[in-house]
């Protein structure tokens, strides 16, 4: 009933004139009542039903058909290894069809193993890894050998097909995401690999694709990786062994790093938890008064958290509510905690770089007064990824105090400058390719609970206190961040409240939209590049809403 109500409430908005829209915009009430009962209603900002998709990838493929076509290089000639059976020799035939030099089938009990099959291809020419039962667009040769040119290996986008031949359940991936390939195996068909890469590897009859393009990223660091956003290869409906497939990967990532692995058998994930030499956290909490948020956040830490080389320093930025203040004189008697005291004006990347010329951990923490813990080994999960040599930014998933998701990750882009993923949906949905119970990489993460190592943060001089002294902060960190050369990640074990409404109002003001609007033209400028095309997103997915729905017809036609 409240979905009916609330579609009925946004399709009158629509008829609202414009001009009136805009002042009903600047009643905080109003537009906080409006969000929260969205949020309430379940639509989430209306995730796409399958009928929906079929749709939107429908005209997706019309509008496209161009860019499938696109004339490329020559080809030399290229070899496929086919994983699994193919009794019918169907993807045998098809693969010949593509004028395919040479083609193994290494599940047909005719045939020799794997290795010795891997051992008989051409150096020189390209190899397609590709599952049993899959089959390719035309044109997919000739866009996976050219864009093979300038890296080691290429994966593209898929979606897959009926008897009759029509498309469906698109899959359009990120580029190069190693978390997501760790805990999902989401690049697992259809990858163009220099052979002599393939022969370099210790291979089994058991091996898999996403096994093989795990083990590469392990073992080789400058390992190029590209992606092409073109569903070009056609997945064999329900054939995969996910588990199976899951388990292979974790077996990798346990022989090559000292990481544990848990396969989660409800989502189909790979927890990993990496291993660290349990440095110092000083969680760096901002707060102007606000004691009831404060006592729920630092209780919740203290009382929950597992992990426990941790210190808290709580910048007191003028608080002159008595009861606040008797209350953090008291948390400054407590062992981990310290209060430190910041009188200037607000300013949220000010007050974190204070407090971290305060902070004796070589892991920072910056964690908002209105978090609170929900899962026990949220700092274990992030400081291990913190730590590790190829990681800056860890963020958390964030939960609104209904539950639903507050943060999953940030996305450039969305509204033209940056926005949450999945923001609204539901706690437990899986989200667009797992990736709100898998932990992946995203360009960004909100400081609303972010930790980094010191290094990293001085090395880019902290949080921009002239430029972004409110919003879009920590999307900014974290691409300067991630301009060292290392990936951010968003920590899917790690769940926490984030009672963002209860702490802080709207920015709709004449004065804070003024100041808002600086603030993005800021990042619009400084990031563009980012903005235009998110390497953790797919440019075939809306920037309309945070639900990965492919994009309309009305942006298509941009």
């Amino acid at each position: 009933m409240k979905k009916i109500v609330m579609r009925s409430v946004r399709a009158a908005l629509q008829l609202i004139p414009k001009n009136l829209k805009n002042k009903l915009k600047q009643n905080e009430r109003l537009t906080g009542l409006y969000v929260r009962s969205v949020r309430k209603s379940g639509l989430f900002f209306d995730a796409p039903t399958p009928k929906q998709t079929q749709a939107l990838y429908n005209h997706w493929l019309e509008v496209n058909e161009s860019a499938f076509l696109k004339s490329v290089g020559a080809i030399d000639g290229w070899q496929a290894i086919v994983f699994g059976t193919d009794s019918q020799g169907v993807t045998e035939e098809k693969l010949k069809a593509l004028g395919v030099k040479t083609c193994f089938i290494t599940g047909d009990k005719n045939e020799s193993a794997l290795e010795k099959n891997i051992s008989r291809l051409d150096d020189q020419l390209p190899t397609l890894l590709l599952n049993g039962g899959d089959s390719l667009h035309k044109s997919a040769i000739s866009h996976l050998c050219d864009a093979l040119q300038e890296s080691d290996l290429v994966y593209c986008d898929t979606d897959e097909l009926d008897i009759n031949g029509a498309k469906s359940s698109p899959r359009f991936l990120p580029d190069w995401n190693p978390e997501l390939q760790y805990s999902t195996a989401y690049i697992n068909t259809g990858v163009m690999i220099k052979t002599a890469l393939l022969k370099s590897l210790q291979i089994s009859n058991q091996t898999t694709i996403a096994e093989i393009v795990t083990e590469l990223s392990l073992t080789i660091k400058s390992l190029a990786i590209n992606h092409l956003p073109l569903p070009l290869v056609h997945q064999s409906p329900g054939k995969e062994d996910e588990l199976n497939t899951l388990e292979r990967v974790k077996t990798v990532i346990e022989r090559y790093t000292q990481a544990k692995v848990e396969t989660d058998d409800q989502f189909s994930v790979n927890r990993v938890c990496w291993r660290n030499s349990n440095p110092l956290v000083s969680l760096i909490i901002p707060t102007k008064n606000g004691k009831a948020l404060v006592k729920a956040c630092i209780e919740s830490i203290l009382e929950k958290t597992t992990y426990q080389n941790y210190e808290i320093l709580l910048i007191d930025n003028g608080s002159d509510e008595q009861e606040s203040i008797r209350y953090f004189s008291y948390l400054d008697t407590l062992e981990k905690v310290r209060v430190i005291r910041y009188p200037a004006p607000f300013n949220y990347s000010a007050i974190n770089n204070f407090g971290v010329e305060h902070a004796k951990g070589s892991i920072l923490g910056l964690v908002n007064n209105d978090i609170e813990v929900i899962s026990p080994d949220w700092l274990t999960y992030m400081v291990g990824h913190a730590a590790r040599e190829d990681v800056g930014c860890v963020g958390a998933k964030l939960l609104y105090s209904d539950t639903r998701i507050q943060h999953a990750g940030v996305v450039l882009g969305y509204g033209g400058g940056a926005g949450h993923a999945h923001k609204n949906f539901p706690r437990f949905h899986i989200g667009y390719l797992k990736r709100i119970v898998a932990t992946n990489n995203y360009s960004a993460v909100t400081a609303a609970c972010l930790l980094v190592k010191r290094t990293h943060f001085e090395a880019v001089n902290g949080l921009n206190e002239k430029d972004l002294s409110v919003a879009f902060n920590d999307v900014d960190f974290c691409l300067k961040v991630k301009g060292l050369g290392v990936n951010n990640v968003y920590c899917a074990e790690t769940e926490l409240f984030h009672h963002e409404s209860v702490s802080r109002g709207l920015d709709i003001s004449p004065e804070k939209a003024a100041r808002f609007n600086r603030e993005l033209a800021y990042l619009q400028t400084t990031w563009c590049n980012f903005i235009a095309h998110d390497p953790a997103y797919n440019p075939n997915l809306t920037l309309k809403r945070e639900n990965f729905s492919i994009r309309s017809a009305v942006e298509l036609k941009k």
